[in-house]
């Protein structure tokens, strides 16, 4: 099954304060059906920075039926401007959850948060993009 999320953008204006977070994409995916289910999620983004020092941290949550608060998934990737730079980078990267209960139905969403200190010039994050490839893995049995 293929899933194609929302597609997002979020502009962080000059000083953005450390730990300010943003939801760049959602997509939502159910598992009923499905005996041991494995998702891999892609995400995809244009990173256009505009005389900007900038280190962003993204990563991808999930939040179940019955869950208040969403959990992480995977490990936490970092973009990074150490230098006033105005330029334009395709930021990617994959992720998987097999940690998944059958008959579940779960939203994953990309968030990025600012690490470090305050954002210097203007970034803008576009065309986030978040699909999930979900597979059943019945031959684990």
């Amino acid at each position: 099954m293929l899933k194609c999320g929302s597609q997002g953008a979020v502009t962080l204006p000059l000083a953005t304060i450390a730990g300010a977070a943003f939801t760049l994409s959602t997509v939502t995916v159910d598992t009923r059906g499905l005996k041991n289910p494995c998702i891999k999620f892609e995400f995809a983004s244009n990173v256009v920075t505009t005389a900007a020092v900038i280190s962003l941290n993204f990563q991808v949550f999930k939040q179940c039926k019955g869950q208040l608060t969403p959990i992480p998934v995977g490990p936490i990737w970092t973009f990074a401007r150490l230098v006033a730079v105005t330029d334009s980078n395709s930021f990617s990267f994959f992720v998987c959850d097999c940690d998944i209960c059958d008959e579940e139905c779960c939203t994953y969403s990309v968030v990025a948060t600012v690490a470090g200190v305050a954002t210097v010039g203007v970034t803008a994050i576009n065309n986030a993009t978040l699909s999930a490839i979900v597979v059943d893995n019945t031959d684990c049995y």
